[in-house]
C-alpha cells in the first residue's frame, strides 16, 4: 500500500447535552483520530473509539494511545500489507485491545479505496445507495420533545437507554403516547439471574428488541431469557470477535446482533460477522459509539450490506456532538443517510478543525 507516515490525533469534543447510560455518563467526547499517508500523499482516516473511563469494555482511550504508539505502529511490517484485511494477522500476537487495531485498520481501509478510487460501501460489497437511521436516547434525554423531533427528522428505530428497576416506568410513558413507535431498550450488561422474571414481563410491550441484557460474555442467561420470552434478545458487548458470534448462534443466545467496527477489532472482522449472521439468518445493525464523522462513515460503508435491515445508531454529525471533523456534515433526510459514492469513505476531514481540537499528537514515518 506504499504507506509513509501515520500520525495520531487524540482530539475532544464538547457534547451538547451529557450522554448518561446506568455505565457512565459524558459530557465531552475524546477520540484518536488516525491519519496514514501514502508516498503519494494520499491519507486515509481512521478513529479509536474507546471511552476515557473502561465501563464500556476493558479499553481505554489511554490504553489505546500506548498500545498503538509503542506496541502496534512499530511492530508492524507495512510492506508485507498489500491489502488492509492483511492487518489482523499482523496484530494477531496482541491478545484483545480491538478498539486501537480497529482504528489502525480503518485508516487502511479508506486509504484502499481511495487508491483505488472507490468507495468504500462497494470495495467491500455494499448494496445500499441509503441506510436507516435509528435513535439512541440516554437516560438525560427529554423523552417529551426529542422524539418528536427525531419522529419528524423520519429516524424509523428508537432505543431507550433504561435503569435498573424503572424499565417499565419509562417503557409505558413512552407506549403510552406512541403505542405503535419502533422501541428497543438497551441494558449495557446491568441484569443478572434474579431479573428474568421482570425482563419476562417487558414482552407485553412489543419491544423491537433487548439489547445485552447480561454482563459480557455470558452466553448462558442470554440463552435463558431468550428461551423464555418473544422479544428478541440482542447482543452487543458480548460479540468482540467471529467466534463469539459463532458461539452465539450456536447456543441460540439471540434473535439478532449489533455489529461495531470498533468492538470486534475491525471492519474486516465485522464484514465476517455479517456473512456468518446471513447464512445463519440472523439479522443484524449498527451500533454507535458516541463518535464523530470518520468513524460514522466507515460504520455507513458497513451498513449498506445486505444483511443491515435494522436501523442503526447512525445520525447526523451533530446529534451528539458540538461539531463535527468533516465536511460536509452527515445528514439525516426522512430518516435515511445517503451512502457515498466519493472514493474511500466519502467524507473530506477538516483540518484545521482537527488541528483545533488536538490535546496531543504523535507522529511515525515508516522507513
Amino acid at each position: 500500500m506504499n504507506i509513509s507516515k501515520i500520525n495520531l490525533n487524540e482530539i475532544t469534543i464538547p457534547l451538547k447535552t451529557p450522554f448518561q447510560t446506568n455505565s457512565g455518563k459524558l459530557s465531552e467526547r475524546s477520540v484518536i483520530i488516525i491519519s496514514i499517508e501514502d508516498t503519494n500523499g494520499m491519507i486515509g482516516y481512521g478513529e479509536v473509539t474507546a471511552f476515557s473511563l473502561p465501563f464500556y469494555t476493558s479499553e481505554t482511550i489511554q490504553t489505546a494511545w500506548h498500545v498503538l504508539k509503542d506496541i502496534v505502529i512499530p511492530s508492524l511490517n507495512f510492506e508485507e500489507m498489500p491489502h488492509p484485511s492483511d492487518f489482523s494477522e499482523g496484530v494477531s500476537f496482541i491478545k484483545g485491545n480491538q478498539m486501537a487495531k480497529a482504528g489502525i485498520e480503518a485508516a487502511l481501509w479508506d486509504l484502499h479505496a481511495k487508491q483505488l478510487n472507490i468507495s468504500l460501501s462497494k470495495l467491500i460489497g455494499g448494496v445500499r445507495k441509503n441506510v436507516k437511521a435509528g435513535a439512541v436516547l440516554s437516560l438525560t434525554s427529554q423523552l417529551s420533545t426529542d422524539v418528536p423531533l427525531l419522529l419528524e427528522s423520519g429516524y424509523e428505530r428508537f432505543k431507550l437507554k433504561v435503569e435498573k428497576g424503572k424499565e417499565e416506568e419509562i417503557i409505558s410513558h413512552v407506549r403510552e403516547r406512541y403505542p405503535d413507535l419502533p422501541l428497543m431498550i438497551d441494558a449495557n450488561g446491568m441484569y443478572n439471574a434474579e431479573d428474568i422474571p421482570g425482563l419476562k414481563r417487558l414482552d407485553q410491550y412489543n419491544l423491537e428488541m433487548i439489547e445485552q441484557p447480561f454482563r459480557t460474555g455470558d452466553f448462558y442467561l442470554h440463552q435463558q431469557l431468550q428461551h423464555q420470552v418473544t422479544t428478541p434478545i440482542c447482543l452487543d458487548e458480548s460479540i468482540q470477535s467471529f467466534q463469539d458470534a459463532v458461539q452465539a448462534i450456536a447456543m441460540d443466545c439471540c434473535r439478532t446482533i449489533n455489529i461495531k467496527i470498533s468492538r470486534v477489532g475491525g471492519l474486516t472482522e465485522a464484514i465476517h460477522i455479517h456473512d456468518l449472521c446471513k447464512k445463519h439468518q440472523i439479522p443484524v445493525w449498527c451500533g454507535g459509539m458516541v463518535e464523530t464523522g470518520i468513524s460514522k462513515a466507515h460504520n455507513i460503508a458497513l451498513a449498506s450490506l445486505s444483511n443491515f435491515t435494522i436501523p442503526g445508531d447512525l445520525s447526523h454529525s451533530t446529534r451528539y456532538l458540538e461539531e463535527d471533523i468533516i465536511q460536509p456534515y452527515i445528514k439525516v433526510k426522512e430518516g435515511s443517510i445517503e451512502v457515498p459514492e466519493a472514493s474511500g469513505i466519502g467524507y473530506e476531514v477538516d483540518k484545521a478543525a482537527l488541528a483545533r481540537l488536538t490535546n496531543k499528537y504523535w507522529h511515525f514515518h515508516v522507513n
